[in-house]
């Protein structure tokens, strides 16, 4: 899970360095994780399944892809990754909803104060005019629950969800590389980089990450990523989260990341 949110957190830099629309960079992208993919399951000797909730898991795959890529090109890289970071709150109330798990009041109290982080993105965004981008990474973090959640999913079959999503990412954003005319040597080299690394290792290893661990903790797990994606962005495209922002997501961060101490805490309590 580690090395699957360090591969992630280069996302951010390489969507920012290619010239094009979100649409067009995540169709592309996906197109070349499908090669990956594809070659890893003939490895293995996976055939790709589909039923209901491995689609349920490619909705959220596909939503994930999507929804970070244009809210990349509408808001900081800083603001969307930490935005998106809000997963782990969204897969505490879909775990409470769906699978009937029960809310503790550490859970409510880590709601309550990412929250009140995200509230902070929203009032910078008023003068740094990323509204729609902050909005739809906000719902970058919606649907990247879902894709935490799929083990979780009755019948489910992760690397199948993971496959499919990028198949309909593909389907859908590979129209738009005919609105593109910058086909610079840099722009392939990010478009591959985001590809294999970005996108197909990087599924790979959350697939067989989750296998392990739970849902929650997994989410918290990838917390360095929105720690490394803006300081990428910052160094190599020198582009800086604002002021208001920066305080947003101090907080969020901190919160998930003290959120699974505390947890991790009464784990090893309890199994002593």
């Amino acid at each position: 899970m580690f090395l699957a949110a360090v591969l992630y957190s280069i996302g951010g830099l390489c969507i920012k360095l290619i010239p094009w629309s979100g649409m067009a960079i995540n169709g592309a992208r996906t197109a070349i994780a499908l090669v990956v993919i594809g070659l890893y399951l003939k490895l293995t000797h996976h055939r790709p399944r589909i039923n209901l909730w491995v689609l349920v898991g490619a909705a959220a795959v596909c939503g994930t892809n999507i929804l970070f890529s244009i809210a990349n090109k509408l808001t900081t890289a800083g603001n969307a990754i930490v935005l998106q970071f809000t997963a782990p709150i969204f897969v505490i109330i879909f775990s409470v909803l769906f699978f009937g798990k029960k809310t503790k009041r550490l859970d409510i109290a880590t709601c309550g104060l990412v929250l009140g982080g995200v509230l902070l993105f929203f009032i910078d965004s008023l003068s740094a005019g990323g509204m729609l981008g902050n909005v739809l990474a906000l719902l970058s973090g919606v649907s990247y629950a879902g894709v935490f959640l799929m083990n979780d999913m009755p019948d489910s079959d992760p690397i199948s969800s993971v496959f499919w999503g990028d198949v309909i990412s593909a389907a859908v954003g590979l129209p738009f590389l005919g609105y593109e005319r910058v086909f610079s040597r840099d722009t392939m080299i990010a478009l591959v980089v985001l590809g294999v690394f970005q996108v197909a290792l990087a599924y790979i290893l959350m697939v067989e990450g989750l296998k392990t661990t739970p849902p929650v903790t997994a989410s918290l797990v990838s917390g360095i990523e929105p720690v490394l994606n803006p300081i990428l962005v910052a160094v190599f495209y020198h582009e800086m989260i604002g002021p208001i922002a920066l305080v947003g997501a101090m907080v969020v961060v901190s919160s998930v990341v003290m959120y699974n101490m505390i947890l991790s805490r009464q784990s090893t309590l309890e199994s002593q």
